[in-house]
C-alpha cells in the first residue's frame, strides 16, 4: 500500500525531496507526512560538515569544492548548503526543485563554522550528502549538466523550552530557500559530470539574493508588521507576523463607521491576493496548471479578481474587513494557525495579537459574533482549527478540504 501526500505525490519521494533539503526544507510535508518525517530524521541524524571531514573525503571519488569569498560574509556561516543539478537550462536550478515527477535534483549537507575562502567538499563518498530525487551523488547518470549550488543560512534560536536550534527564518519570501533574502548561490555553470570518474570541480557561491521590498499599500489594500511578545518571547529573538487587509468601499468616507472582519487562512501570501483594479491584461500569454489541469488558469485569476474589485465596490455590497495573514516559521510557510510545543503560541499570537490589532487600526467592531473565517486545503484546517480551539472569538466558519481531518 502506498501511501500519499495531500498534492497526490507518493509520500517516500516528499521525504526524500525534504531529506535533501534539510530540516529547515520541509515545504512538502503536511498532517500525517509530517510526523513520518520527523520519524525518519530520528532515524537519520545529520552531520555537520567540517574542513576536517572535508579533507578526509576519498581522493578517488567526485567531489564538488565549495567557497564563498569575504565580500558575501566576513564571519563564519551555518547552513545548508545545497548542491543543484538540472538537465533543463531554461531556468536556474535553484527554480527546478520540487516534490513532482519533473524536479531536477538537488543534493545537500549541513555545515557549520564556515569561514570565507575555506573549502567545503561534496564528495560522492560522504554518506551524510543526502540527494532528491536520487539517494546518492554515485546515483547520477553521466551527462552534461547546470550546476548551481546555495546556502540556506542558518540562525541561532536559543528558546524559552530550553532548546538551542540552528535553523533558517523567514525575510519576508515566506520560508522559500530558493527565494530567501541573504542566502548564498553560485550562477549557473555546465559541466560534464561522470560519478564513476575521480575528480574535482570547483563552485564558488558569488551572489547573494536581495532583500525583498514590502508590498504598497493602495486606496484598498493596507499591510501590517506586527513584532509577536508571545512568539519572540519563545524564539528568544523578535518573531513577526503580518496581515494584507481590504478595506471596504468607504473606509475613509465614514470615519465612524466599524466593520466585521473577514479572516481568510491558507499558505502564505506575499500580498492580497484575488483582488485587482486593474483590467485583465488582454496580452497574458496562457499559462497551463499543473495542480488543476487547467489552461488559461492564469488569465481565469485575472478575470476574477478584477470581478470581485467590480462586485465588491457596489453600493449595495455588504461592507467588512478581508484579512490574509503571514505566519510563516522556519518549518514551513506557515504555522498551521495553532499553538504547538514545536513552534510555540502561534495560534494565541495571531487570534490574541494580530487579530485585536488589525481590528484597532481598522476599525474592526472586535466582538465573536462579528468575526468570520474561511479557508481551503490547509487553510481549510486553520480555519477550523481555530474555530475549535477559540470558538467564542468566531461566530461562522467555512472551509474546504480534501484531505481528512
Amino acid at each position: 500500500m502506498r501511501s500519499f501526500a495531500h498534492d497526490g505525490t507518493n509520500a517516500s519521494q516528499a521525504i526524500a525531496s525534504t531529506r535533501a533539503l534539510g530540516r529547515p526544507g520541509r515545504e512538502v510535508l503536511t498532517n500525517l507526512l509530517m510526523r513520518t518525517a520527523l520519524a525518519l530524521f530520528a532515524l537519520f541524524p545529520m552531520t555537520l560538515n567540517s574542513p576536517a571531514k572535508a579533507a578526509s573525503a576519498t581522493q578517488s571519488s567526485l567531489a564538488f569544492s565549495i567557497t564563498f569569498a569575504t565580500a558575501r560574509s566576513a564571519t563564519p556561516l551555518d547552513g545548508r548548503l545545497l548542491l543543484l543539478l538540472s538537465t533543463d537550462l531554461a531556468a536556474e536550478p535553484r527554480f527546478q526543485i520540487d516534490d513532482s515527477p519533473k524536479t531536477q535534483i538537488v543534493f545537500g549537507l549541513d555545515v557549520a563554522n564556515w569561514k570565507p575562502g575555506e573549502a567545503r567538499l561534496m564528495a560522492a563518498s560522504d554518506p551524510d550528502i543526502f540527494g532528491h530525487p536520487m539517494r546518492s551523488l554515485h546515483d547520477l547518470k553521466p551527462g552534461e549538466y547546470a550546476l548551481q549550488v546555495l546556502l540556506d543560512r542558518y540562525e541561532t534560536f536559543r528558546r524559552a523550552d530550553g532548546h538551542v536550534l540552528k535553523l533558517p527564518t523567514d525575510r519576508g519570501e515566506g520560508r522559500k530557500w530558493n527565494r530567501a533574502p541573504g542566502n548564498l548561490h553560485s550562477k549557473p555553470q555546465k559541466f560534464h559530470v561522470d560519478p564513476a570518474q575521480p575528480g574535482r570541480i570547483a563552485l564558488v557561491l558569488t551572489e547573494e539574493i536581495p532583500p525583498i521590498p514590502p508590498p504598497a499599500d493602495t486606496k484598498f489594500v493596507k499591510h501590517i508588521r506586527l513584532q509577536s511578545q508571545r512568539l519572540s518571547k519563545f524564539w528568544g529573538c523578535p518573531i513577526y507576523l503580518g496581515a494584507h487587509v481590504l478595506l471596504p468601499t468607504g473606509f475613509d468616507a465614514h470615519p465612524d463607521a466599524r466593520y466585521p472582519l473577514m479572516v481568510f487562512h491558507g499558505h502564505f501570501p506575499a500580498d492580497l491576493s484575488g483582488f485587482r483594479t486593474e483590467q485583465p491584461d488582454p496580452d497574458l500569454k496562457p499559462d497551463y496548471n499543473e495542480r488543476f489541469r487547467i489552461h488559461g488558469y492564469n488569465r481565469i485569476l485575472q478575470q476574477e479578481a478584477y470581478r470581485f474589485y467590480q462586485t465588491g465596490t457596489n453600493a449595495d455590497f455588504p461592507r467588512f474587513l478581508v484579512v490574509e495573514i503571514q505566519h510563516p516559521t522556519p518549518f514551513y510557510d506557515d504555522s498551521y494557525a495553532v499553538n504547538s510545543a514545536n513552534l510555540g503560541p502561534y495560534g494565541d499570537a495571531i487570534n490574541l495579537e494580530l487579530i485585536p490589532e488589525i481590528e484597532r487600526r481598522f476599525r474592526g467592531i472586535g466582538t465573536g459574533w462579528a468575526r468570520f473565517l474561511y479557508g481551503g486545503s490547509t487553510g481549510g484546517w486553520e480555519a477550523l482549527a481555530t474555530k475549535i480551539f477559540y470558538p467564542d472569538l468566531y461566530n461562522e466558519l467555512s472551509f474546504l478540504s480534501r484531505q481528512r481531518a
